[in-house]
């Protein structure tokens, strides 16, 4: 057991080797005081002072212009009151620079338990405090942001979500702080688009596309996001920056033009441009997959006449009609398309049976349809299936030498192209 000597002199060892300041004073609150008694060299690197300018001295001298009166006040009192006290505020060193200080004061009590001595452990916070105003100020700039921020860290999960982004979603940060943005998710944007993200990321590359996300009460929205990887001076990933451009107008408007440029106005089916890709999109498949892939080319028997004696607004409602009936015939996956001004193109992906059976289905549905002005309209059609090595230019030129010789035999019939 350390005898008190010992135990003196290892406590002033204790002191002199600490890594935070350590400054003793009397308990003097009436001549000036309290004076410094003890400091330790942390404290002398601290302030810039040497010991022997500090010993004898009140701590008042480190005090300056922007010292919190308040603070100091509080201090004081507390040490009348003979109480533990823990405050900061800004100091001065030697040289006139200004330091903010973070430190608590306990009283040492002497065998009559009197007050003998207060004790002060200190430390420079200057560093923290800048870096938390810094932080502060990010934040008030990042949530006065007009497009929306997240943050996550390193495993997705939220940290910090702006008003913006409060204002878009429906969420409130709290309620987002710990979760993962898939809570936003829609459903509506497949496995490949989340892997080809998650492998840009994983690579400390950003990732930008268009997201399709829902809100805290399901409606859903479109935004051009940007996801960023946050690293840091060792280069390890630390968080992902992720903000947002609301585009949902854009999508409408680019929804509305696509409708332009692939529907056709009058019929709602495809338009002959859209009509063009969607077979050649059919074809690819064709030689990629090995499926059969057929054409049917039909066209209004006698529409001249029907504009003629009737009008073009009747004849526009004769290709309307049938329009619809080629559309409720049709399978959903087959492209059906105004191929000209009363011409129709269906493509399907099947074999020249198939085809032949949808075509007297609707050769015999528009025969039974009965306009209350024209009366009857009839249908011609011609059928090619896609032979061996075949281009499209040539599967169409089949299938409409077959529709010219079902009209050259009395219409309301169909042909099949040579070579089926």
């Amino acid at each position: 057991m350390l005898k008190g000597v010992e135990t003196a002199r290892l406590l002033e060892v204790v002191a002199e080797q600490a890594y935070n300041a350590v400054l003793i004073t009397d308990a003097d609150m009436a001549g000036g005081g309290p004076f410094i008694v003890y400091c330790n060299p942390a404290f002398c690197r601290m302030t810039g002072y040497e010991r022997s300018e500090l010993l004898g001295r009140s701590p008042r001298l480190l005090q300056g212009p922007e010292t919190d009166r308040t603070v100091i006040d509080s201090l004081r009192q507390g040490l009348k009151q003979q109480q533990f006290w823990e405050g900061s505020t800004v100091n001065y060193r030697k040289d006139g620079q200004s330091y903010v200080v973070n430190w608590n004061i306990s009283p040492v009590l002497g065998n009559d338990k009197c007050v003998t001595h207060f004790v002060s452990m200190q430390q420079d916070i200057t560093a923290r405090v800048r870096a938390e105003a810094e932080r502060d100020m990010l934040i008030q700039a990042l949530n006065r942001a007009h497009d929306p921020v997240l943050v996550t860290d390193r495993e997705a999960r939220i940290v910090f979500a702006n008003a913006a982004f409060e204002s878009l979603t429906g969420y409130q940060a709290a309620e987002v702080t710990g979760k993962t943005p898939a809570l936003l998710g829609s459903g509506e944007q497949s496995a490949d688009f989340y892997r080809e993200m998650w492998e840009a990321l994983d690579n400390n590359q950003s990732f930008q596309a268009r997201f399709i996300n829902r809100r805290k009460d399901g409606s859903r929205y479109y935004v051009e996001q940007s996801i960023a990887p946050v690293v840091n001076h060792l280069g390890s990933r630390t968080h992902f920056i992720s903000t947002s451009w609301q585009v949902d107008e854009l999508v409408e408007r680019e929804k509305a033009l696509h409708t332009m440029a692939t529907q056709d106005k009058l019929t709602g089916l495809l338009t002959r441009r859209a009509g063009d890709d969607a077979l050649y999109n059919a074809h690819h498949e064709h030689l990629a997959k090995a499926r059969p892939l057929s054409t049917i080319i039909c066209d209004i028997d006698h529409f001249k006449a029907v504009n003629d004696t009737f009008g073009h607004l009747a004849g526009d409602r004769i290709i309307q009609h049938i329009a619809r009936l080629i559309d409720q015939q049709a399978r959903s996956g087959d492209p059906a398309i105004r191929w000209g001004g009363e011409e129709f193109l269906i493509v399907l992906q099947a074999n020249h049976a198939a085809a032949m059976g949808l075509a007297e289905r609707l050769r015999r549905a528009v025969e039974q349809m009965q306009d209350a002005e024209v009366g009857q309209v009839t249908l011609s059609l011609g059928i090619a299936e896609m032979l061996p090595g075949e281009s499209i230019e040539q599967l169409l030129g089949r299938a409409d030498g077959a529709l010219y010789r079902a009209k050259r035999s009395g219409r309301n019939r169909i042909m099949s192209g040579a070579g089926n």
